[in-house]
């Protein structure tokens, strides 16, 4: 790769990212998997609906011993009864998104939307509505019972009420906080140990390349939910091209601003219109940030649980401690993970792609920086965002690492303390000069206190 001269070329309202699906848009879908479930249900009825056995055969009267217009009425009022659940399920599921989104974080909703059993509990109520309403369909008093649909609705029926009862029990659990986080803080250590990989010294990975290049601008607004790199990958090899994505999963980009740098081999002209068109294909951009490669998500749904928490309509510093302390176990995971940026090299081990990556920086100042300045009036708060500084300079690998936790551990002890009492501060004071022992590697003055009260909350 040789320089090129640094431009923004080509039109920038040119190739746009084509409309995609992706596996996490069908999940987080609230009507996808109960639409296929349902015309599942209707497409079994009808496959069903042709066996009709005669009333002297044995294994029919087992399954149906009544006549046509008592298999009517079991259906018209499994019918009746599942509209009625689905209706509450409905009911309840919105209620739950309606509090999620204004005493936790509207970056929560998704999370609901998502939910297995919610889907599942939707699917079985309206397979269950579908087959009872065409099995009714069926119905011919001159004809014998269609026993096969007519055992399938009393088999739904009694499944309805089964989901319908877990569905009460699982929605409770949801609406707790300590469930919710908990959720977020799984999801996202199962994205961080899918995007970094392990490093026992923590290291942050840098690639020289050339100055100069192409800039190539995006083609559409949006939030970057996914970069697909295999696709790209053979585009640059076959041109020749080596590029840097200036942009990454969770970042939001408008139309002409660059998302790229691109360089030929040779030196030579880039062909902008084919890189433009290739870059919209590997770049999936929406309108929401999605957990499939956004590490950074879970850390933010934590945040905003904390920040939601200590507002003045919630006042709950407790469960912002608690929410801080989740976020202090995902810093320490990232501790031993290889941050940065990531080199992608062809078969003949040429560089050709080289993706962006966050640094530690990056996540300390996400969850430190707006827990600190919302809760520069509560000790409660300050002390837990000090406490996880503690517990991050304990189990910190390298000094790059350790100079950002000191640094976040003077910005809090500089936040203003003239609401509080002279205790307060003291207490403040004294979980910083724990941070700076863990730091020095002296783990006993760090931890060691009269009767817990620097672990607890």
């Amino acid at each position: 790769m040789v320089h090129g001269s640094t431009s923004v070329a080509g039109d920038p309202h040119g190739p746009r990212p084509r409309f995609r699906v992706s596996r996490e848009d069908l999940r987080a879908s609230l009507w996808f998997w109960p639409s296929c479930a349902s015309l599942a249900a209707l497409v079994l009825t009808l496959l069903l609906m042709p066996v009709r056995p005669g009333d002297d055969v044995a294994w029919a009267r087992w399954i149906w011993p009544a006549d046509v217009d008592a298999a009517s009425s079991l259906l018209q009022t499994v019918a009746t009864s599942v509209m009625t659940a689905a209706t509450v399920t409905f009911s309840l599921t919105v209620v739950a998104l309606q509090l999620a989104s204004q005493q936790f974080s509207p970056r929560l909703l998704r999370e609901f939307a998502r939910d297995a059993l919610t889907q599942t509990v939707l699917g079985v109520l309206l397979g269950t509505f579908l087959v009872s309403i065409t099995g009714l369909h069926g119905m011919d008093a001159n004809r014998p019972v269609p026993v096969l649909v007519v055992g399938l609705v009393y088999a739904l029926g009694i499944a309805s009420g089964i989901v319908l009862l877990l569905f009460i029990g699982h929605i409770a659990r949801s609406l707790r906080v300590d469930t919710m986080m908990r959720t977020a803080h799984q999801d996202c250590l199962a994205v961080l140990r899918d995007t970094y990989p392990a490093s026992e010294t923590g290291e942050v990975q840098e690639f020289d390349q050339p100055a100069g290049g192409t800039l190539v601008p995006g083609g559409r607004s949006g939030i970057i939910q996914r970069i697909d790199q295999q696709p790209l990958m053979k585009v640059l090899k076959d041109r020749r091209l080596a590029m840097r994505i200036m942009v990454q999963p969770g970042d939001h980009v408008t139309v002409g601003s660059p998302v790229a740098r691109v360089w030929a081999d040779d030196g030579g002209a880039v062909p902008l219109s084919a890189v433009q068109k290739s870059l919209a294909e590997a770049l999936d951009i929406g309108y929401e940030r999605t957990p499939e490669q956004d590490a950074a998500l879970g850390l933010r749904q934590l945040t905003d649980i904390a920040v939601k928490a200590i507002s003045p309509s919630i006042n709950d510093p407790i469960t912002a401690a608690h929410a801080t302390g989740y976020c202090a176990d995902l810093l320490v995971d990232l501790q031993r993970r290889r941050l940065g940026p990531e080199a992608h090299r062809d078969e003949n081990g040429v560089l050709r792609l080289v993706t962006t990556g966050r640094d530690y920086r990056y996540f300390l100042d996400l969850v430190c920086g707006p827990i600190r300045r919302f809760a520069h009036s509560e000790p409660l708060v300050l002390t837990a965002v000090l406490r996880l500084l503690r517990d991050c300079a304990a189990t910190a690998v390298n000094e790059s690492q350790r100079e950002e936790i000191r640094r976040q551990n003077a910005l809090v002890l500089e936040t203003p303390h003239d609401r509080m009492v002279a205790a307060d501060g003291e207490e403040i004071g004294d979980m910083g000069r724990r941070v700076e022992e863990a730091l020095r590697g002296n783990l006993e003055a760090a931890f060691a206190d009269r009767a817990g009260e620097t672990r607890s909350v």
